[in-house]
């Protein structure tokens, strides 16, 4: 425990054991030789709480039903909101496949936006970290989007998902080549700058997913940190005179810092979303 007092990021860190109050550790047993982390099992549970949820949701609006009950209304409501606010707006209107057939344009926009192919990743997303986030309240558990290896893999998720989307829509080489922006230059000029600027396009599509990872892990991991600091003030002067003042106010500053990461958690898991939508849309809407 010494040693877990000394290192400013252990509340944040992960480990083969749940933390339990006065120093007891409860151990996750390996499975044939793999050892199992707290913020693997974190993860198993906010999947498993995802669907539920949905799984209840889905039976909720079986057949054009009405969503009725605060509890599925509150979960309605955030996809409504991410599908209206988010993702149609945001990728638009794309190529109407079923035209090819001899339909009529309209009939594709009576039965859903076109946008709508593309809900399920950005919902999975969104709910995904967000339930990641607030596991993370509670106490004694964590939340795995604070681990940069997990951020890695959902933004590596993301990024394979948007090169899935954009070759489908464009073709494996024409969605490679829109990287770089169309521009009415001599030939000669082309020849020498085309190539200069696509690297440069494909340096900032790497990076851009790289970013989505570090924000990610930087967000939550910094509002789980300033919470462990604060209430290590409290250890630090439990044998001074400074106990009874630092006490009171550690506790009333870690409140409000909570308060702030439950709005952070929420947020951090919409602006993940929006990313991606914004990615896919680049990707399946070229320059």
């Amino acid at each position: 425990m010494a040693a877990g007092h000394s290192d400013t990021f252990h509340h944040v860190r992960d480990f083969p054991h749940f933390e339990l109050p006065w120093g007891f550790h409860l151990e996750i047993p390996s499975i044939f030789g793999f050892q199992i982390s707290k913020f693997m099992l974190l993860q198993l549970v906010a999947v498993t709480i995802i669907f539920f949820i949905f799984r209840g949701l889905a039976k909720q609006a079986a057949g054009g039903q009405v969503v009725t009950g605060r509890w599925w209304n509150f979960w309605e409501s955030l996809v409504i909101y991410m599908r209206d606010e988010v993702v149609r707006p945001t990728i638009g209107e794309g190529h109407d496949h079923d035209d090819d057939h001899g339909h009529e344009p309209h009939q594709k926009k009576q039965v859903g936006h076109s946008a709508d192919q593309y809900l399920p990743f950005v919902l999975s997303c969104f709910f995904y970290v967000l339930i990641c986030n607030l596991l993370g309240m509670f106490p004694w558990l964590g939340s795995a989007t604070g681990e940069l290896n997990v951020t890695i893999a959902l933004a590596f998720t993301t990024f394979c998902a948007v090169v899935m989307y954009g070759t489908r829509e464009q073709g494996f080489i024409s969605f490679w080549l829109s990287l770089a922006p169309t521009m009415e230059l001599p030939m000669a000029m082309k020849v020498v700058l085309l190539p200069m600027i696509w690297v440069i396009e494909f340096a900032g599509f790497l990076i851009k997913h790289a970013v989505l990872a570090i924000r990610l892990f930087a967000n939550i991991m910094a509002g789980h940190t300033v919470i462990a600091v604060f209430l290590g003030f409290i250890a630090m002067t439990a044998d001074s005179g400074l106990w009874a003042i630092v006490m009171p106010s550690s506790i009333i500053a870690q409140l409000f810092v909570g308060l702030l990461e439950l709005f952070v958690a929420f947020l951090q898991a919409y602006v993940f979303a929006f990313l991606a939508t914004l990615f896919i849309g680049a990707a399946v809407h070229p320059h």
